[in-house]
């Protein structure tokens, strides 16, 4: 009951005095300005004689929208609203980019800011808010899902700037006309606004794939149907990263299978219990701002215009989202412990993440907190904060303490590691690539271009084996990334003989004496997932798919695999993994029923049996050259 109280109030802090106050007399600004627009009311009127309804019950149903999502900034509300973010924040300290910022805000003095922001946790809506109102930013206006526009909560969120929408709008397309105009006319007014590129809270810890509702009612208004003197915005991605979250244990419950627990007054009010407990720091990071009006003129320069436009920009977002989300202690421990499953002492971790440590050093990538993950007592402090949180298991009754992954705490393991996945998996790729080369026997057939031109139709397979999974540059880029990485991993020459040519022995010599090995640890989860399901698909032969039984059969399927050892982790067994299996496969045209199709699916089931043998073979290879021999975990071979 204490938290009850608490929020409710805090809520009624933020309230205005008298209940009269509720409402303001006028509409919000926007609102006001656009139902006496002239253009406004003419869209309104096409849209009405494109469905035969009358103009003026267009305009009412449009009015009506307008005012259940419209906002406003009221100072009462907004200083409420922030010593209520402060208290659910009360498990983190929070870090924030001070030079990054002092740089953003001489940018939020000149123009308006489109806030594109990763959400891997509901504390996203306040962490943001509340950095850049302790900062003194313009006001900005966050947009949330209207599942959380709870009562008396969403009352006091809508005077703070929080603009409450529907998700699924196909067909309404009047409210779509009330949400494109209410964007324009808040850009046209210099509005900062803020939304989650994702859509939605990520499942896994790294990024979901885009959605492009908001981003392509942003290009609308900068395109301004032509006209010069349309307003622009720098879109400015913002990353949110956290040590660990409360939320990640339920997350990983549906990824198995459970139900989502809707969004209500005792969801929040047991969301507010769980951040009693301390978790560490939550890190709030600036990506590289750009102008989308610029960009969407490079775009047409290069032919490129309307939904793939749209789609190009949310792609470069989210890749700017990646290259600012800062390397964390707990990603890298969690990293270590689930790639070697099984207890390990500090010394054992320490020698897991030092030729880690190297790499992101090599790369430049940030750590979080300026942490020194080579040093001893950081890398402890992370295993007791992940003991305490019973995501490790420590037993310390030998000779020396050792951490496992807790009992079915391998997805929230995961999770933490995902954070950080992004960029270790173009040279997960690049190890892949060199081990084909290193099989090639010596009556191989090679195409033009010899044994390095095997290794890259190589990567490119596995980049199109995993295109739905991860955030790949177009292919000239990968390839450019991929010959940075294969620099760092066997040097400048790329193990290239006297002749320039590389050879299958060269190869396997570089592949043994590279550190660190990563595919194991990076791509084996993925792959494991989807092998499971490209089975259960194969074993329906050339006949029709029903998605959710096939889901709930890989589900069941797959963990009776993992009580097999028939995949390398429990973190496989996961609905979020094989959604995006079923996505590759749909888009290999394998779903529908027809005759022969069934050859095709053992096709892709024997490909993905491959990928996963390749990624053991580089498993074994890192536990031979780990100096305290970390044996990685035996699989049993699908039958």
């Amino acid at each position: 009951m204490a938290a009850v109280r608490r929020i409710r109030e805090l809520a009624r802090s933020s309230l205005p005095r008298a209940v009269g106050e509720r409402l303001p007399a006028a509409p919000p600004q926007e609102v006001g300005e656009l139902l006496a627009d002239e253009r406004f009311r003419q869209a309104v009127a096409e849209q009405a004689a494109s469905q035969g309804r009358d103009a003026s019950d267009v305009m009412k149903e449009v009015e009506g929208y307008l005012h259940e999502m419209s906002a406003a900034h009221d100072d009462r509300a907004s200083q409420g609203w922030a010593r209520m973010g402060e208290w659910f924040l009360r498990a983190y300290d929070v870090l924030v980019d001070e030079d990054d910022m002092h740089q953003l805000r001489r940018l939020d003095r000149t123009h308006s800011l489109a806030l594109a922001f990763s959400h891997r946790s509901y504390l996203d809506g306040m962490v943001i808010p509340n950095a850049l109102m302790a900062r003194r930013f313009s006001p900005t206006y966050t947009f949330g899902g209207a599942n959380l526009n709870l009562p008396l909560i969403g009352s006091v969120a809508s005077r703070t700037g929080v603009i409450f929408i529907r998700r699924a709008t196909q067909e309404i397309p009047v409210y779509r006309l009330a949400l494109r105009s209410y964007i324009r006319q808040m850009v046209t007014n210099r509005r900062n606004l803020a939304w989650s590129i994702e859509g939605g809270r990520t499942r896994t810890g790294k990024l979901r794939p885009p959605v492009h509702g908001i981003l392509k009612y942003l290009t609308d208004t900068v395109q301004g149907d032509g006209d010069d003197g349309a307003p622009d915005v720098q879109v400015v991605p913002l990353s949110v990263v956290y040590d660990q979250l409360h939320e990640v244990a339920l997350m990983t419950d549906e990824a198995r299978g459970a139900r989502k627990t809707p969004e209500d007054w005792r969801w929040l009010v047991r969301f507010a219990r769980l951040q009693r407990n301390r978790l560490g720091r939550a890190y709030l990071t600036v990506g590289e701002p750009f102008s989308l009006k610029e960009r969407m003129d490079d775009l047409a320069a290069e032919g490129v215009t309307g939904h793939q436009a749209v789609e190009r920009i949310a792609l470069d977002i989210s890749h700017r989202l990646n290259r600012a989300t800062p390397v964390t202690v707990t990603a890298i421990v969690s990293l270590a412990l689930l790639g070697a499953d099984r207890a390990l002492t500090v010394d054992e971790v320490l020698d897991t993440v030092e030729p880690l440590a190297t790499y992101i050093e090599a790369r430049h990538w940030p750590v979080a907190g300026a942490a020194d993950l080579r040093d001893r007592s950081t890398i402890r402090r992370a295993l007791a904060e992940l003991s305490r949180s019973s995501v490790l298991t420590a037993y310390d009754q030998g000779t020396e303490p050792v951490w496992k992954i807790g009992d079915d705490q391998h997805l929230v393991a995961a999770f933490y590691r995902n954070t950080v996945i992004h960029i270790l998996v173009e040279r997960a790729i690049g190890e892949l690539a060199l081990l084909t080369v290193s099989e090639l026997g010596p009556d191989a057939e090679l195409p033009e271009g010899g044994e390095l031109q095997v290794g890259w139709e190589e990567a490119k397979r596995m980049r199109d084996l995993l295109k739905f999974e991860f955030f790949f540059p177009a292919r000239a880029g990968f390839e450019e990334d991929l010959r940075a990485e294969l620099e760092l991993l066997v040097g400048e020459d790329a193990g290239l003989d006297e002749h320039g040519a590389m050879t299958a022995g060269r190869a396997r010599e570089l592949l043994v004496t590279a550190r660190p090995h990563l595919a194991h640890l990076v791509l084996r989860p993925f792959l494991d997932a989807y092998l499971v399901l490209a089975d259960r698909l194969a074993d329906r032969g050339d006949g029709p798919v029903d998605e959710d039984d096939l889901l709930a059969d890989a589900l069941a399927v797959g963990q009776q695999w993992a009580l097999q050892r028939r995949v390398a982790s429990a973190e496989s067994i996961s609905l979020e993994l094989f959604r995006t299996a079923l996505a590759l496969a749909r888009h290999r045209g394998l779903l529908e029923g027809a005759e022969g199709i069934g050859t095709a699916r053992e096709a892709f089931a024997a490909e993905l049996r491959d990928s996963v043998r390749r990624v053991d073979i580089i498993g074994e290879i890192a536990a031979d050259a780990m100096p305290t021999q970390v044996p990685q975990p035996r699989r049993q071979e699908p039958v």
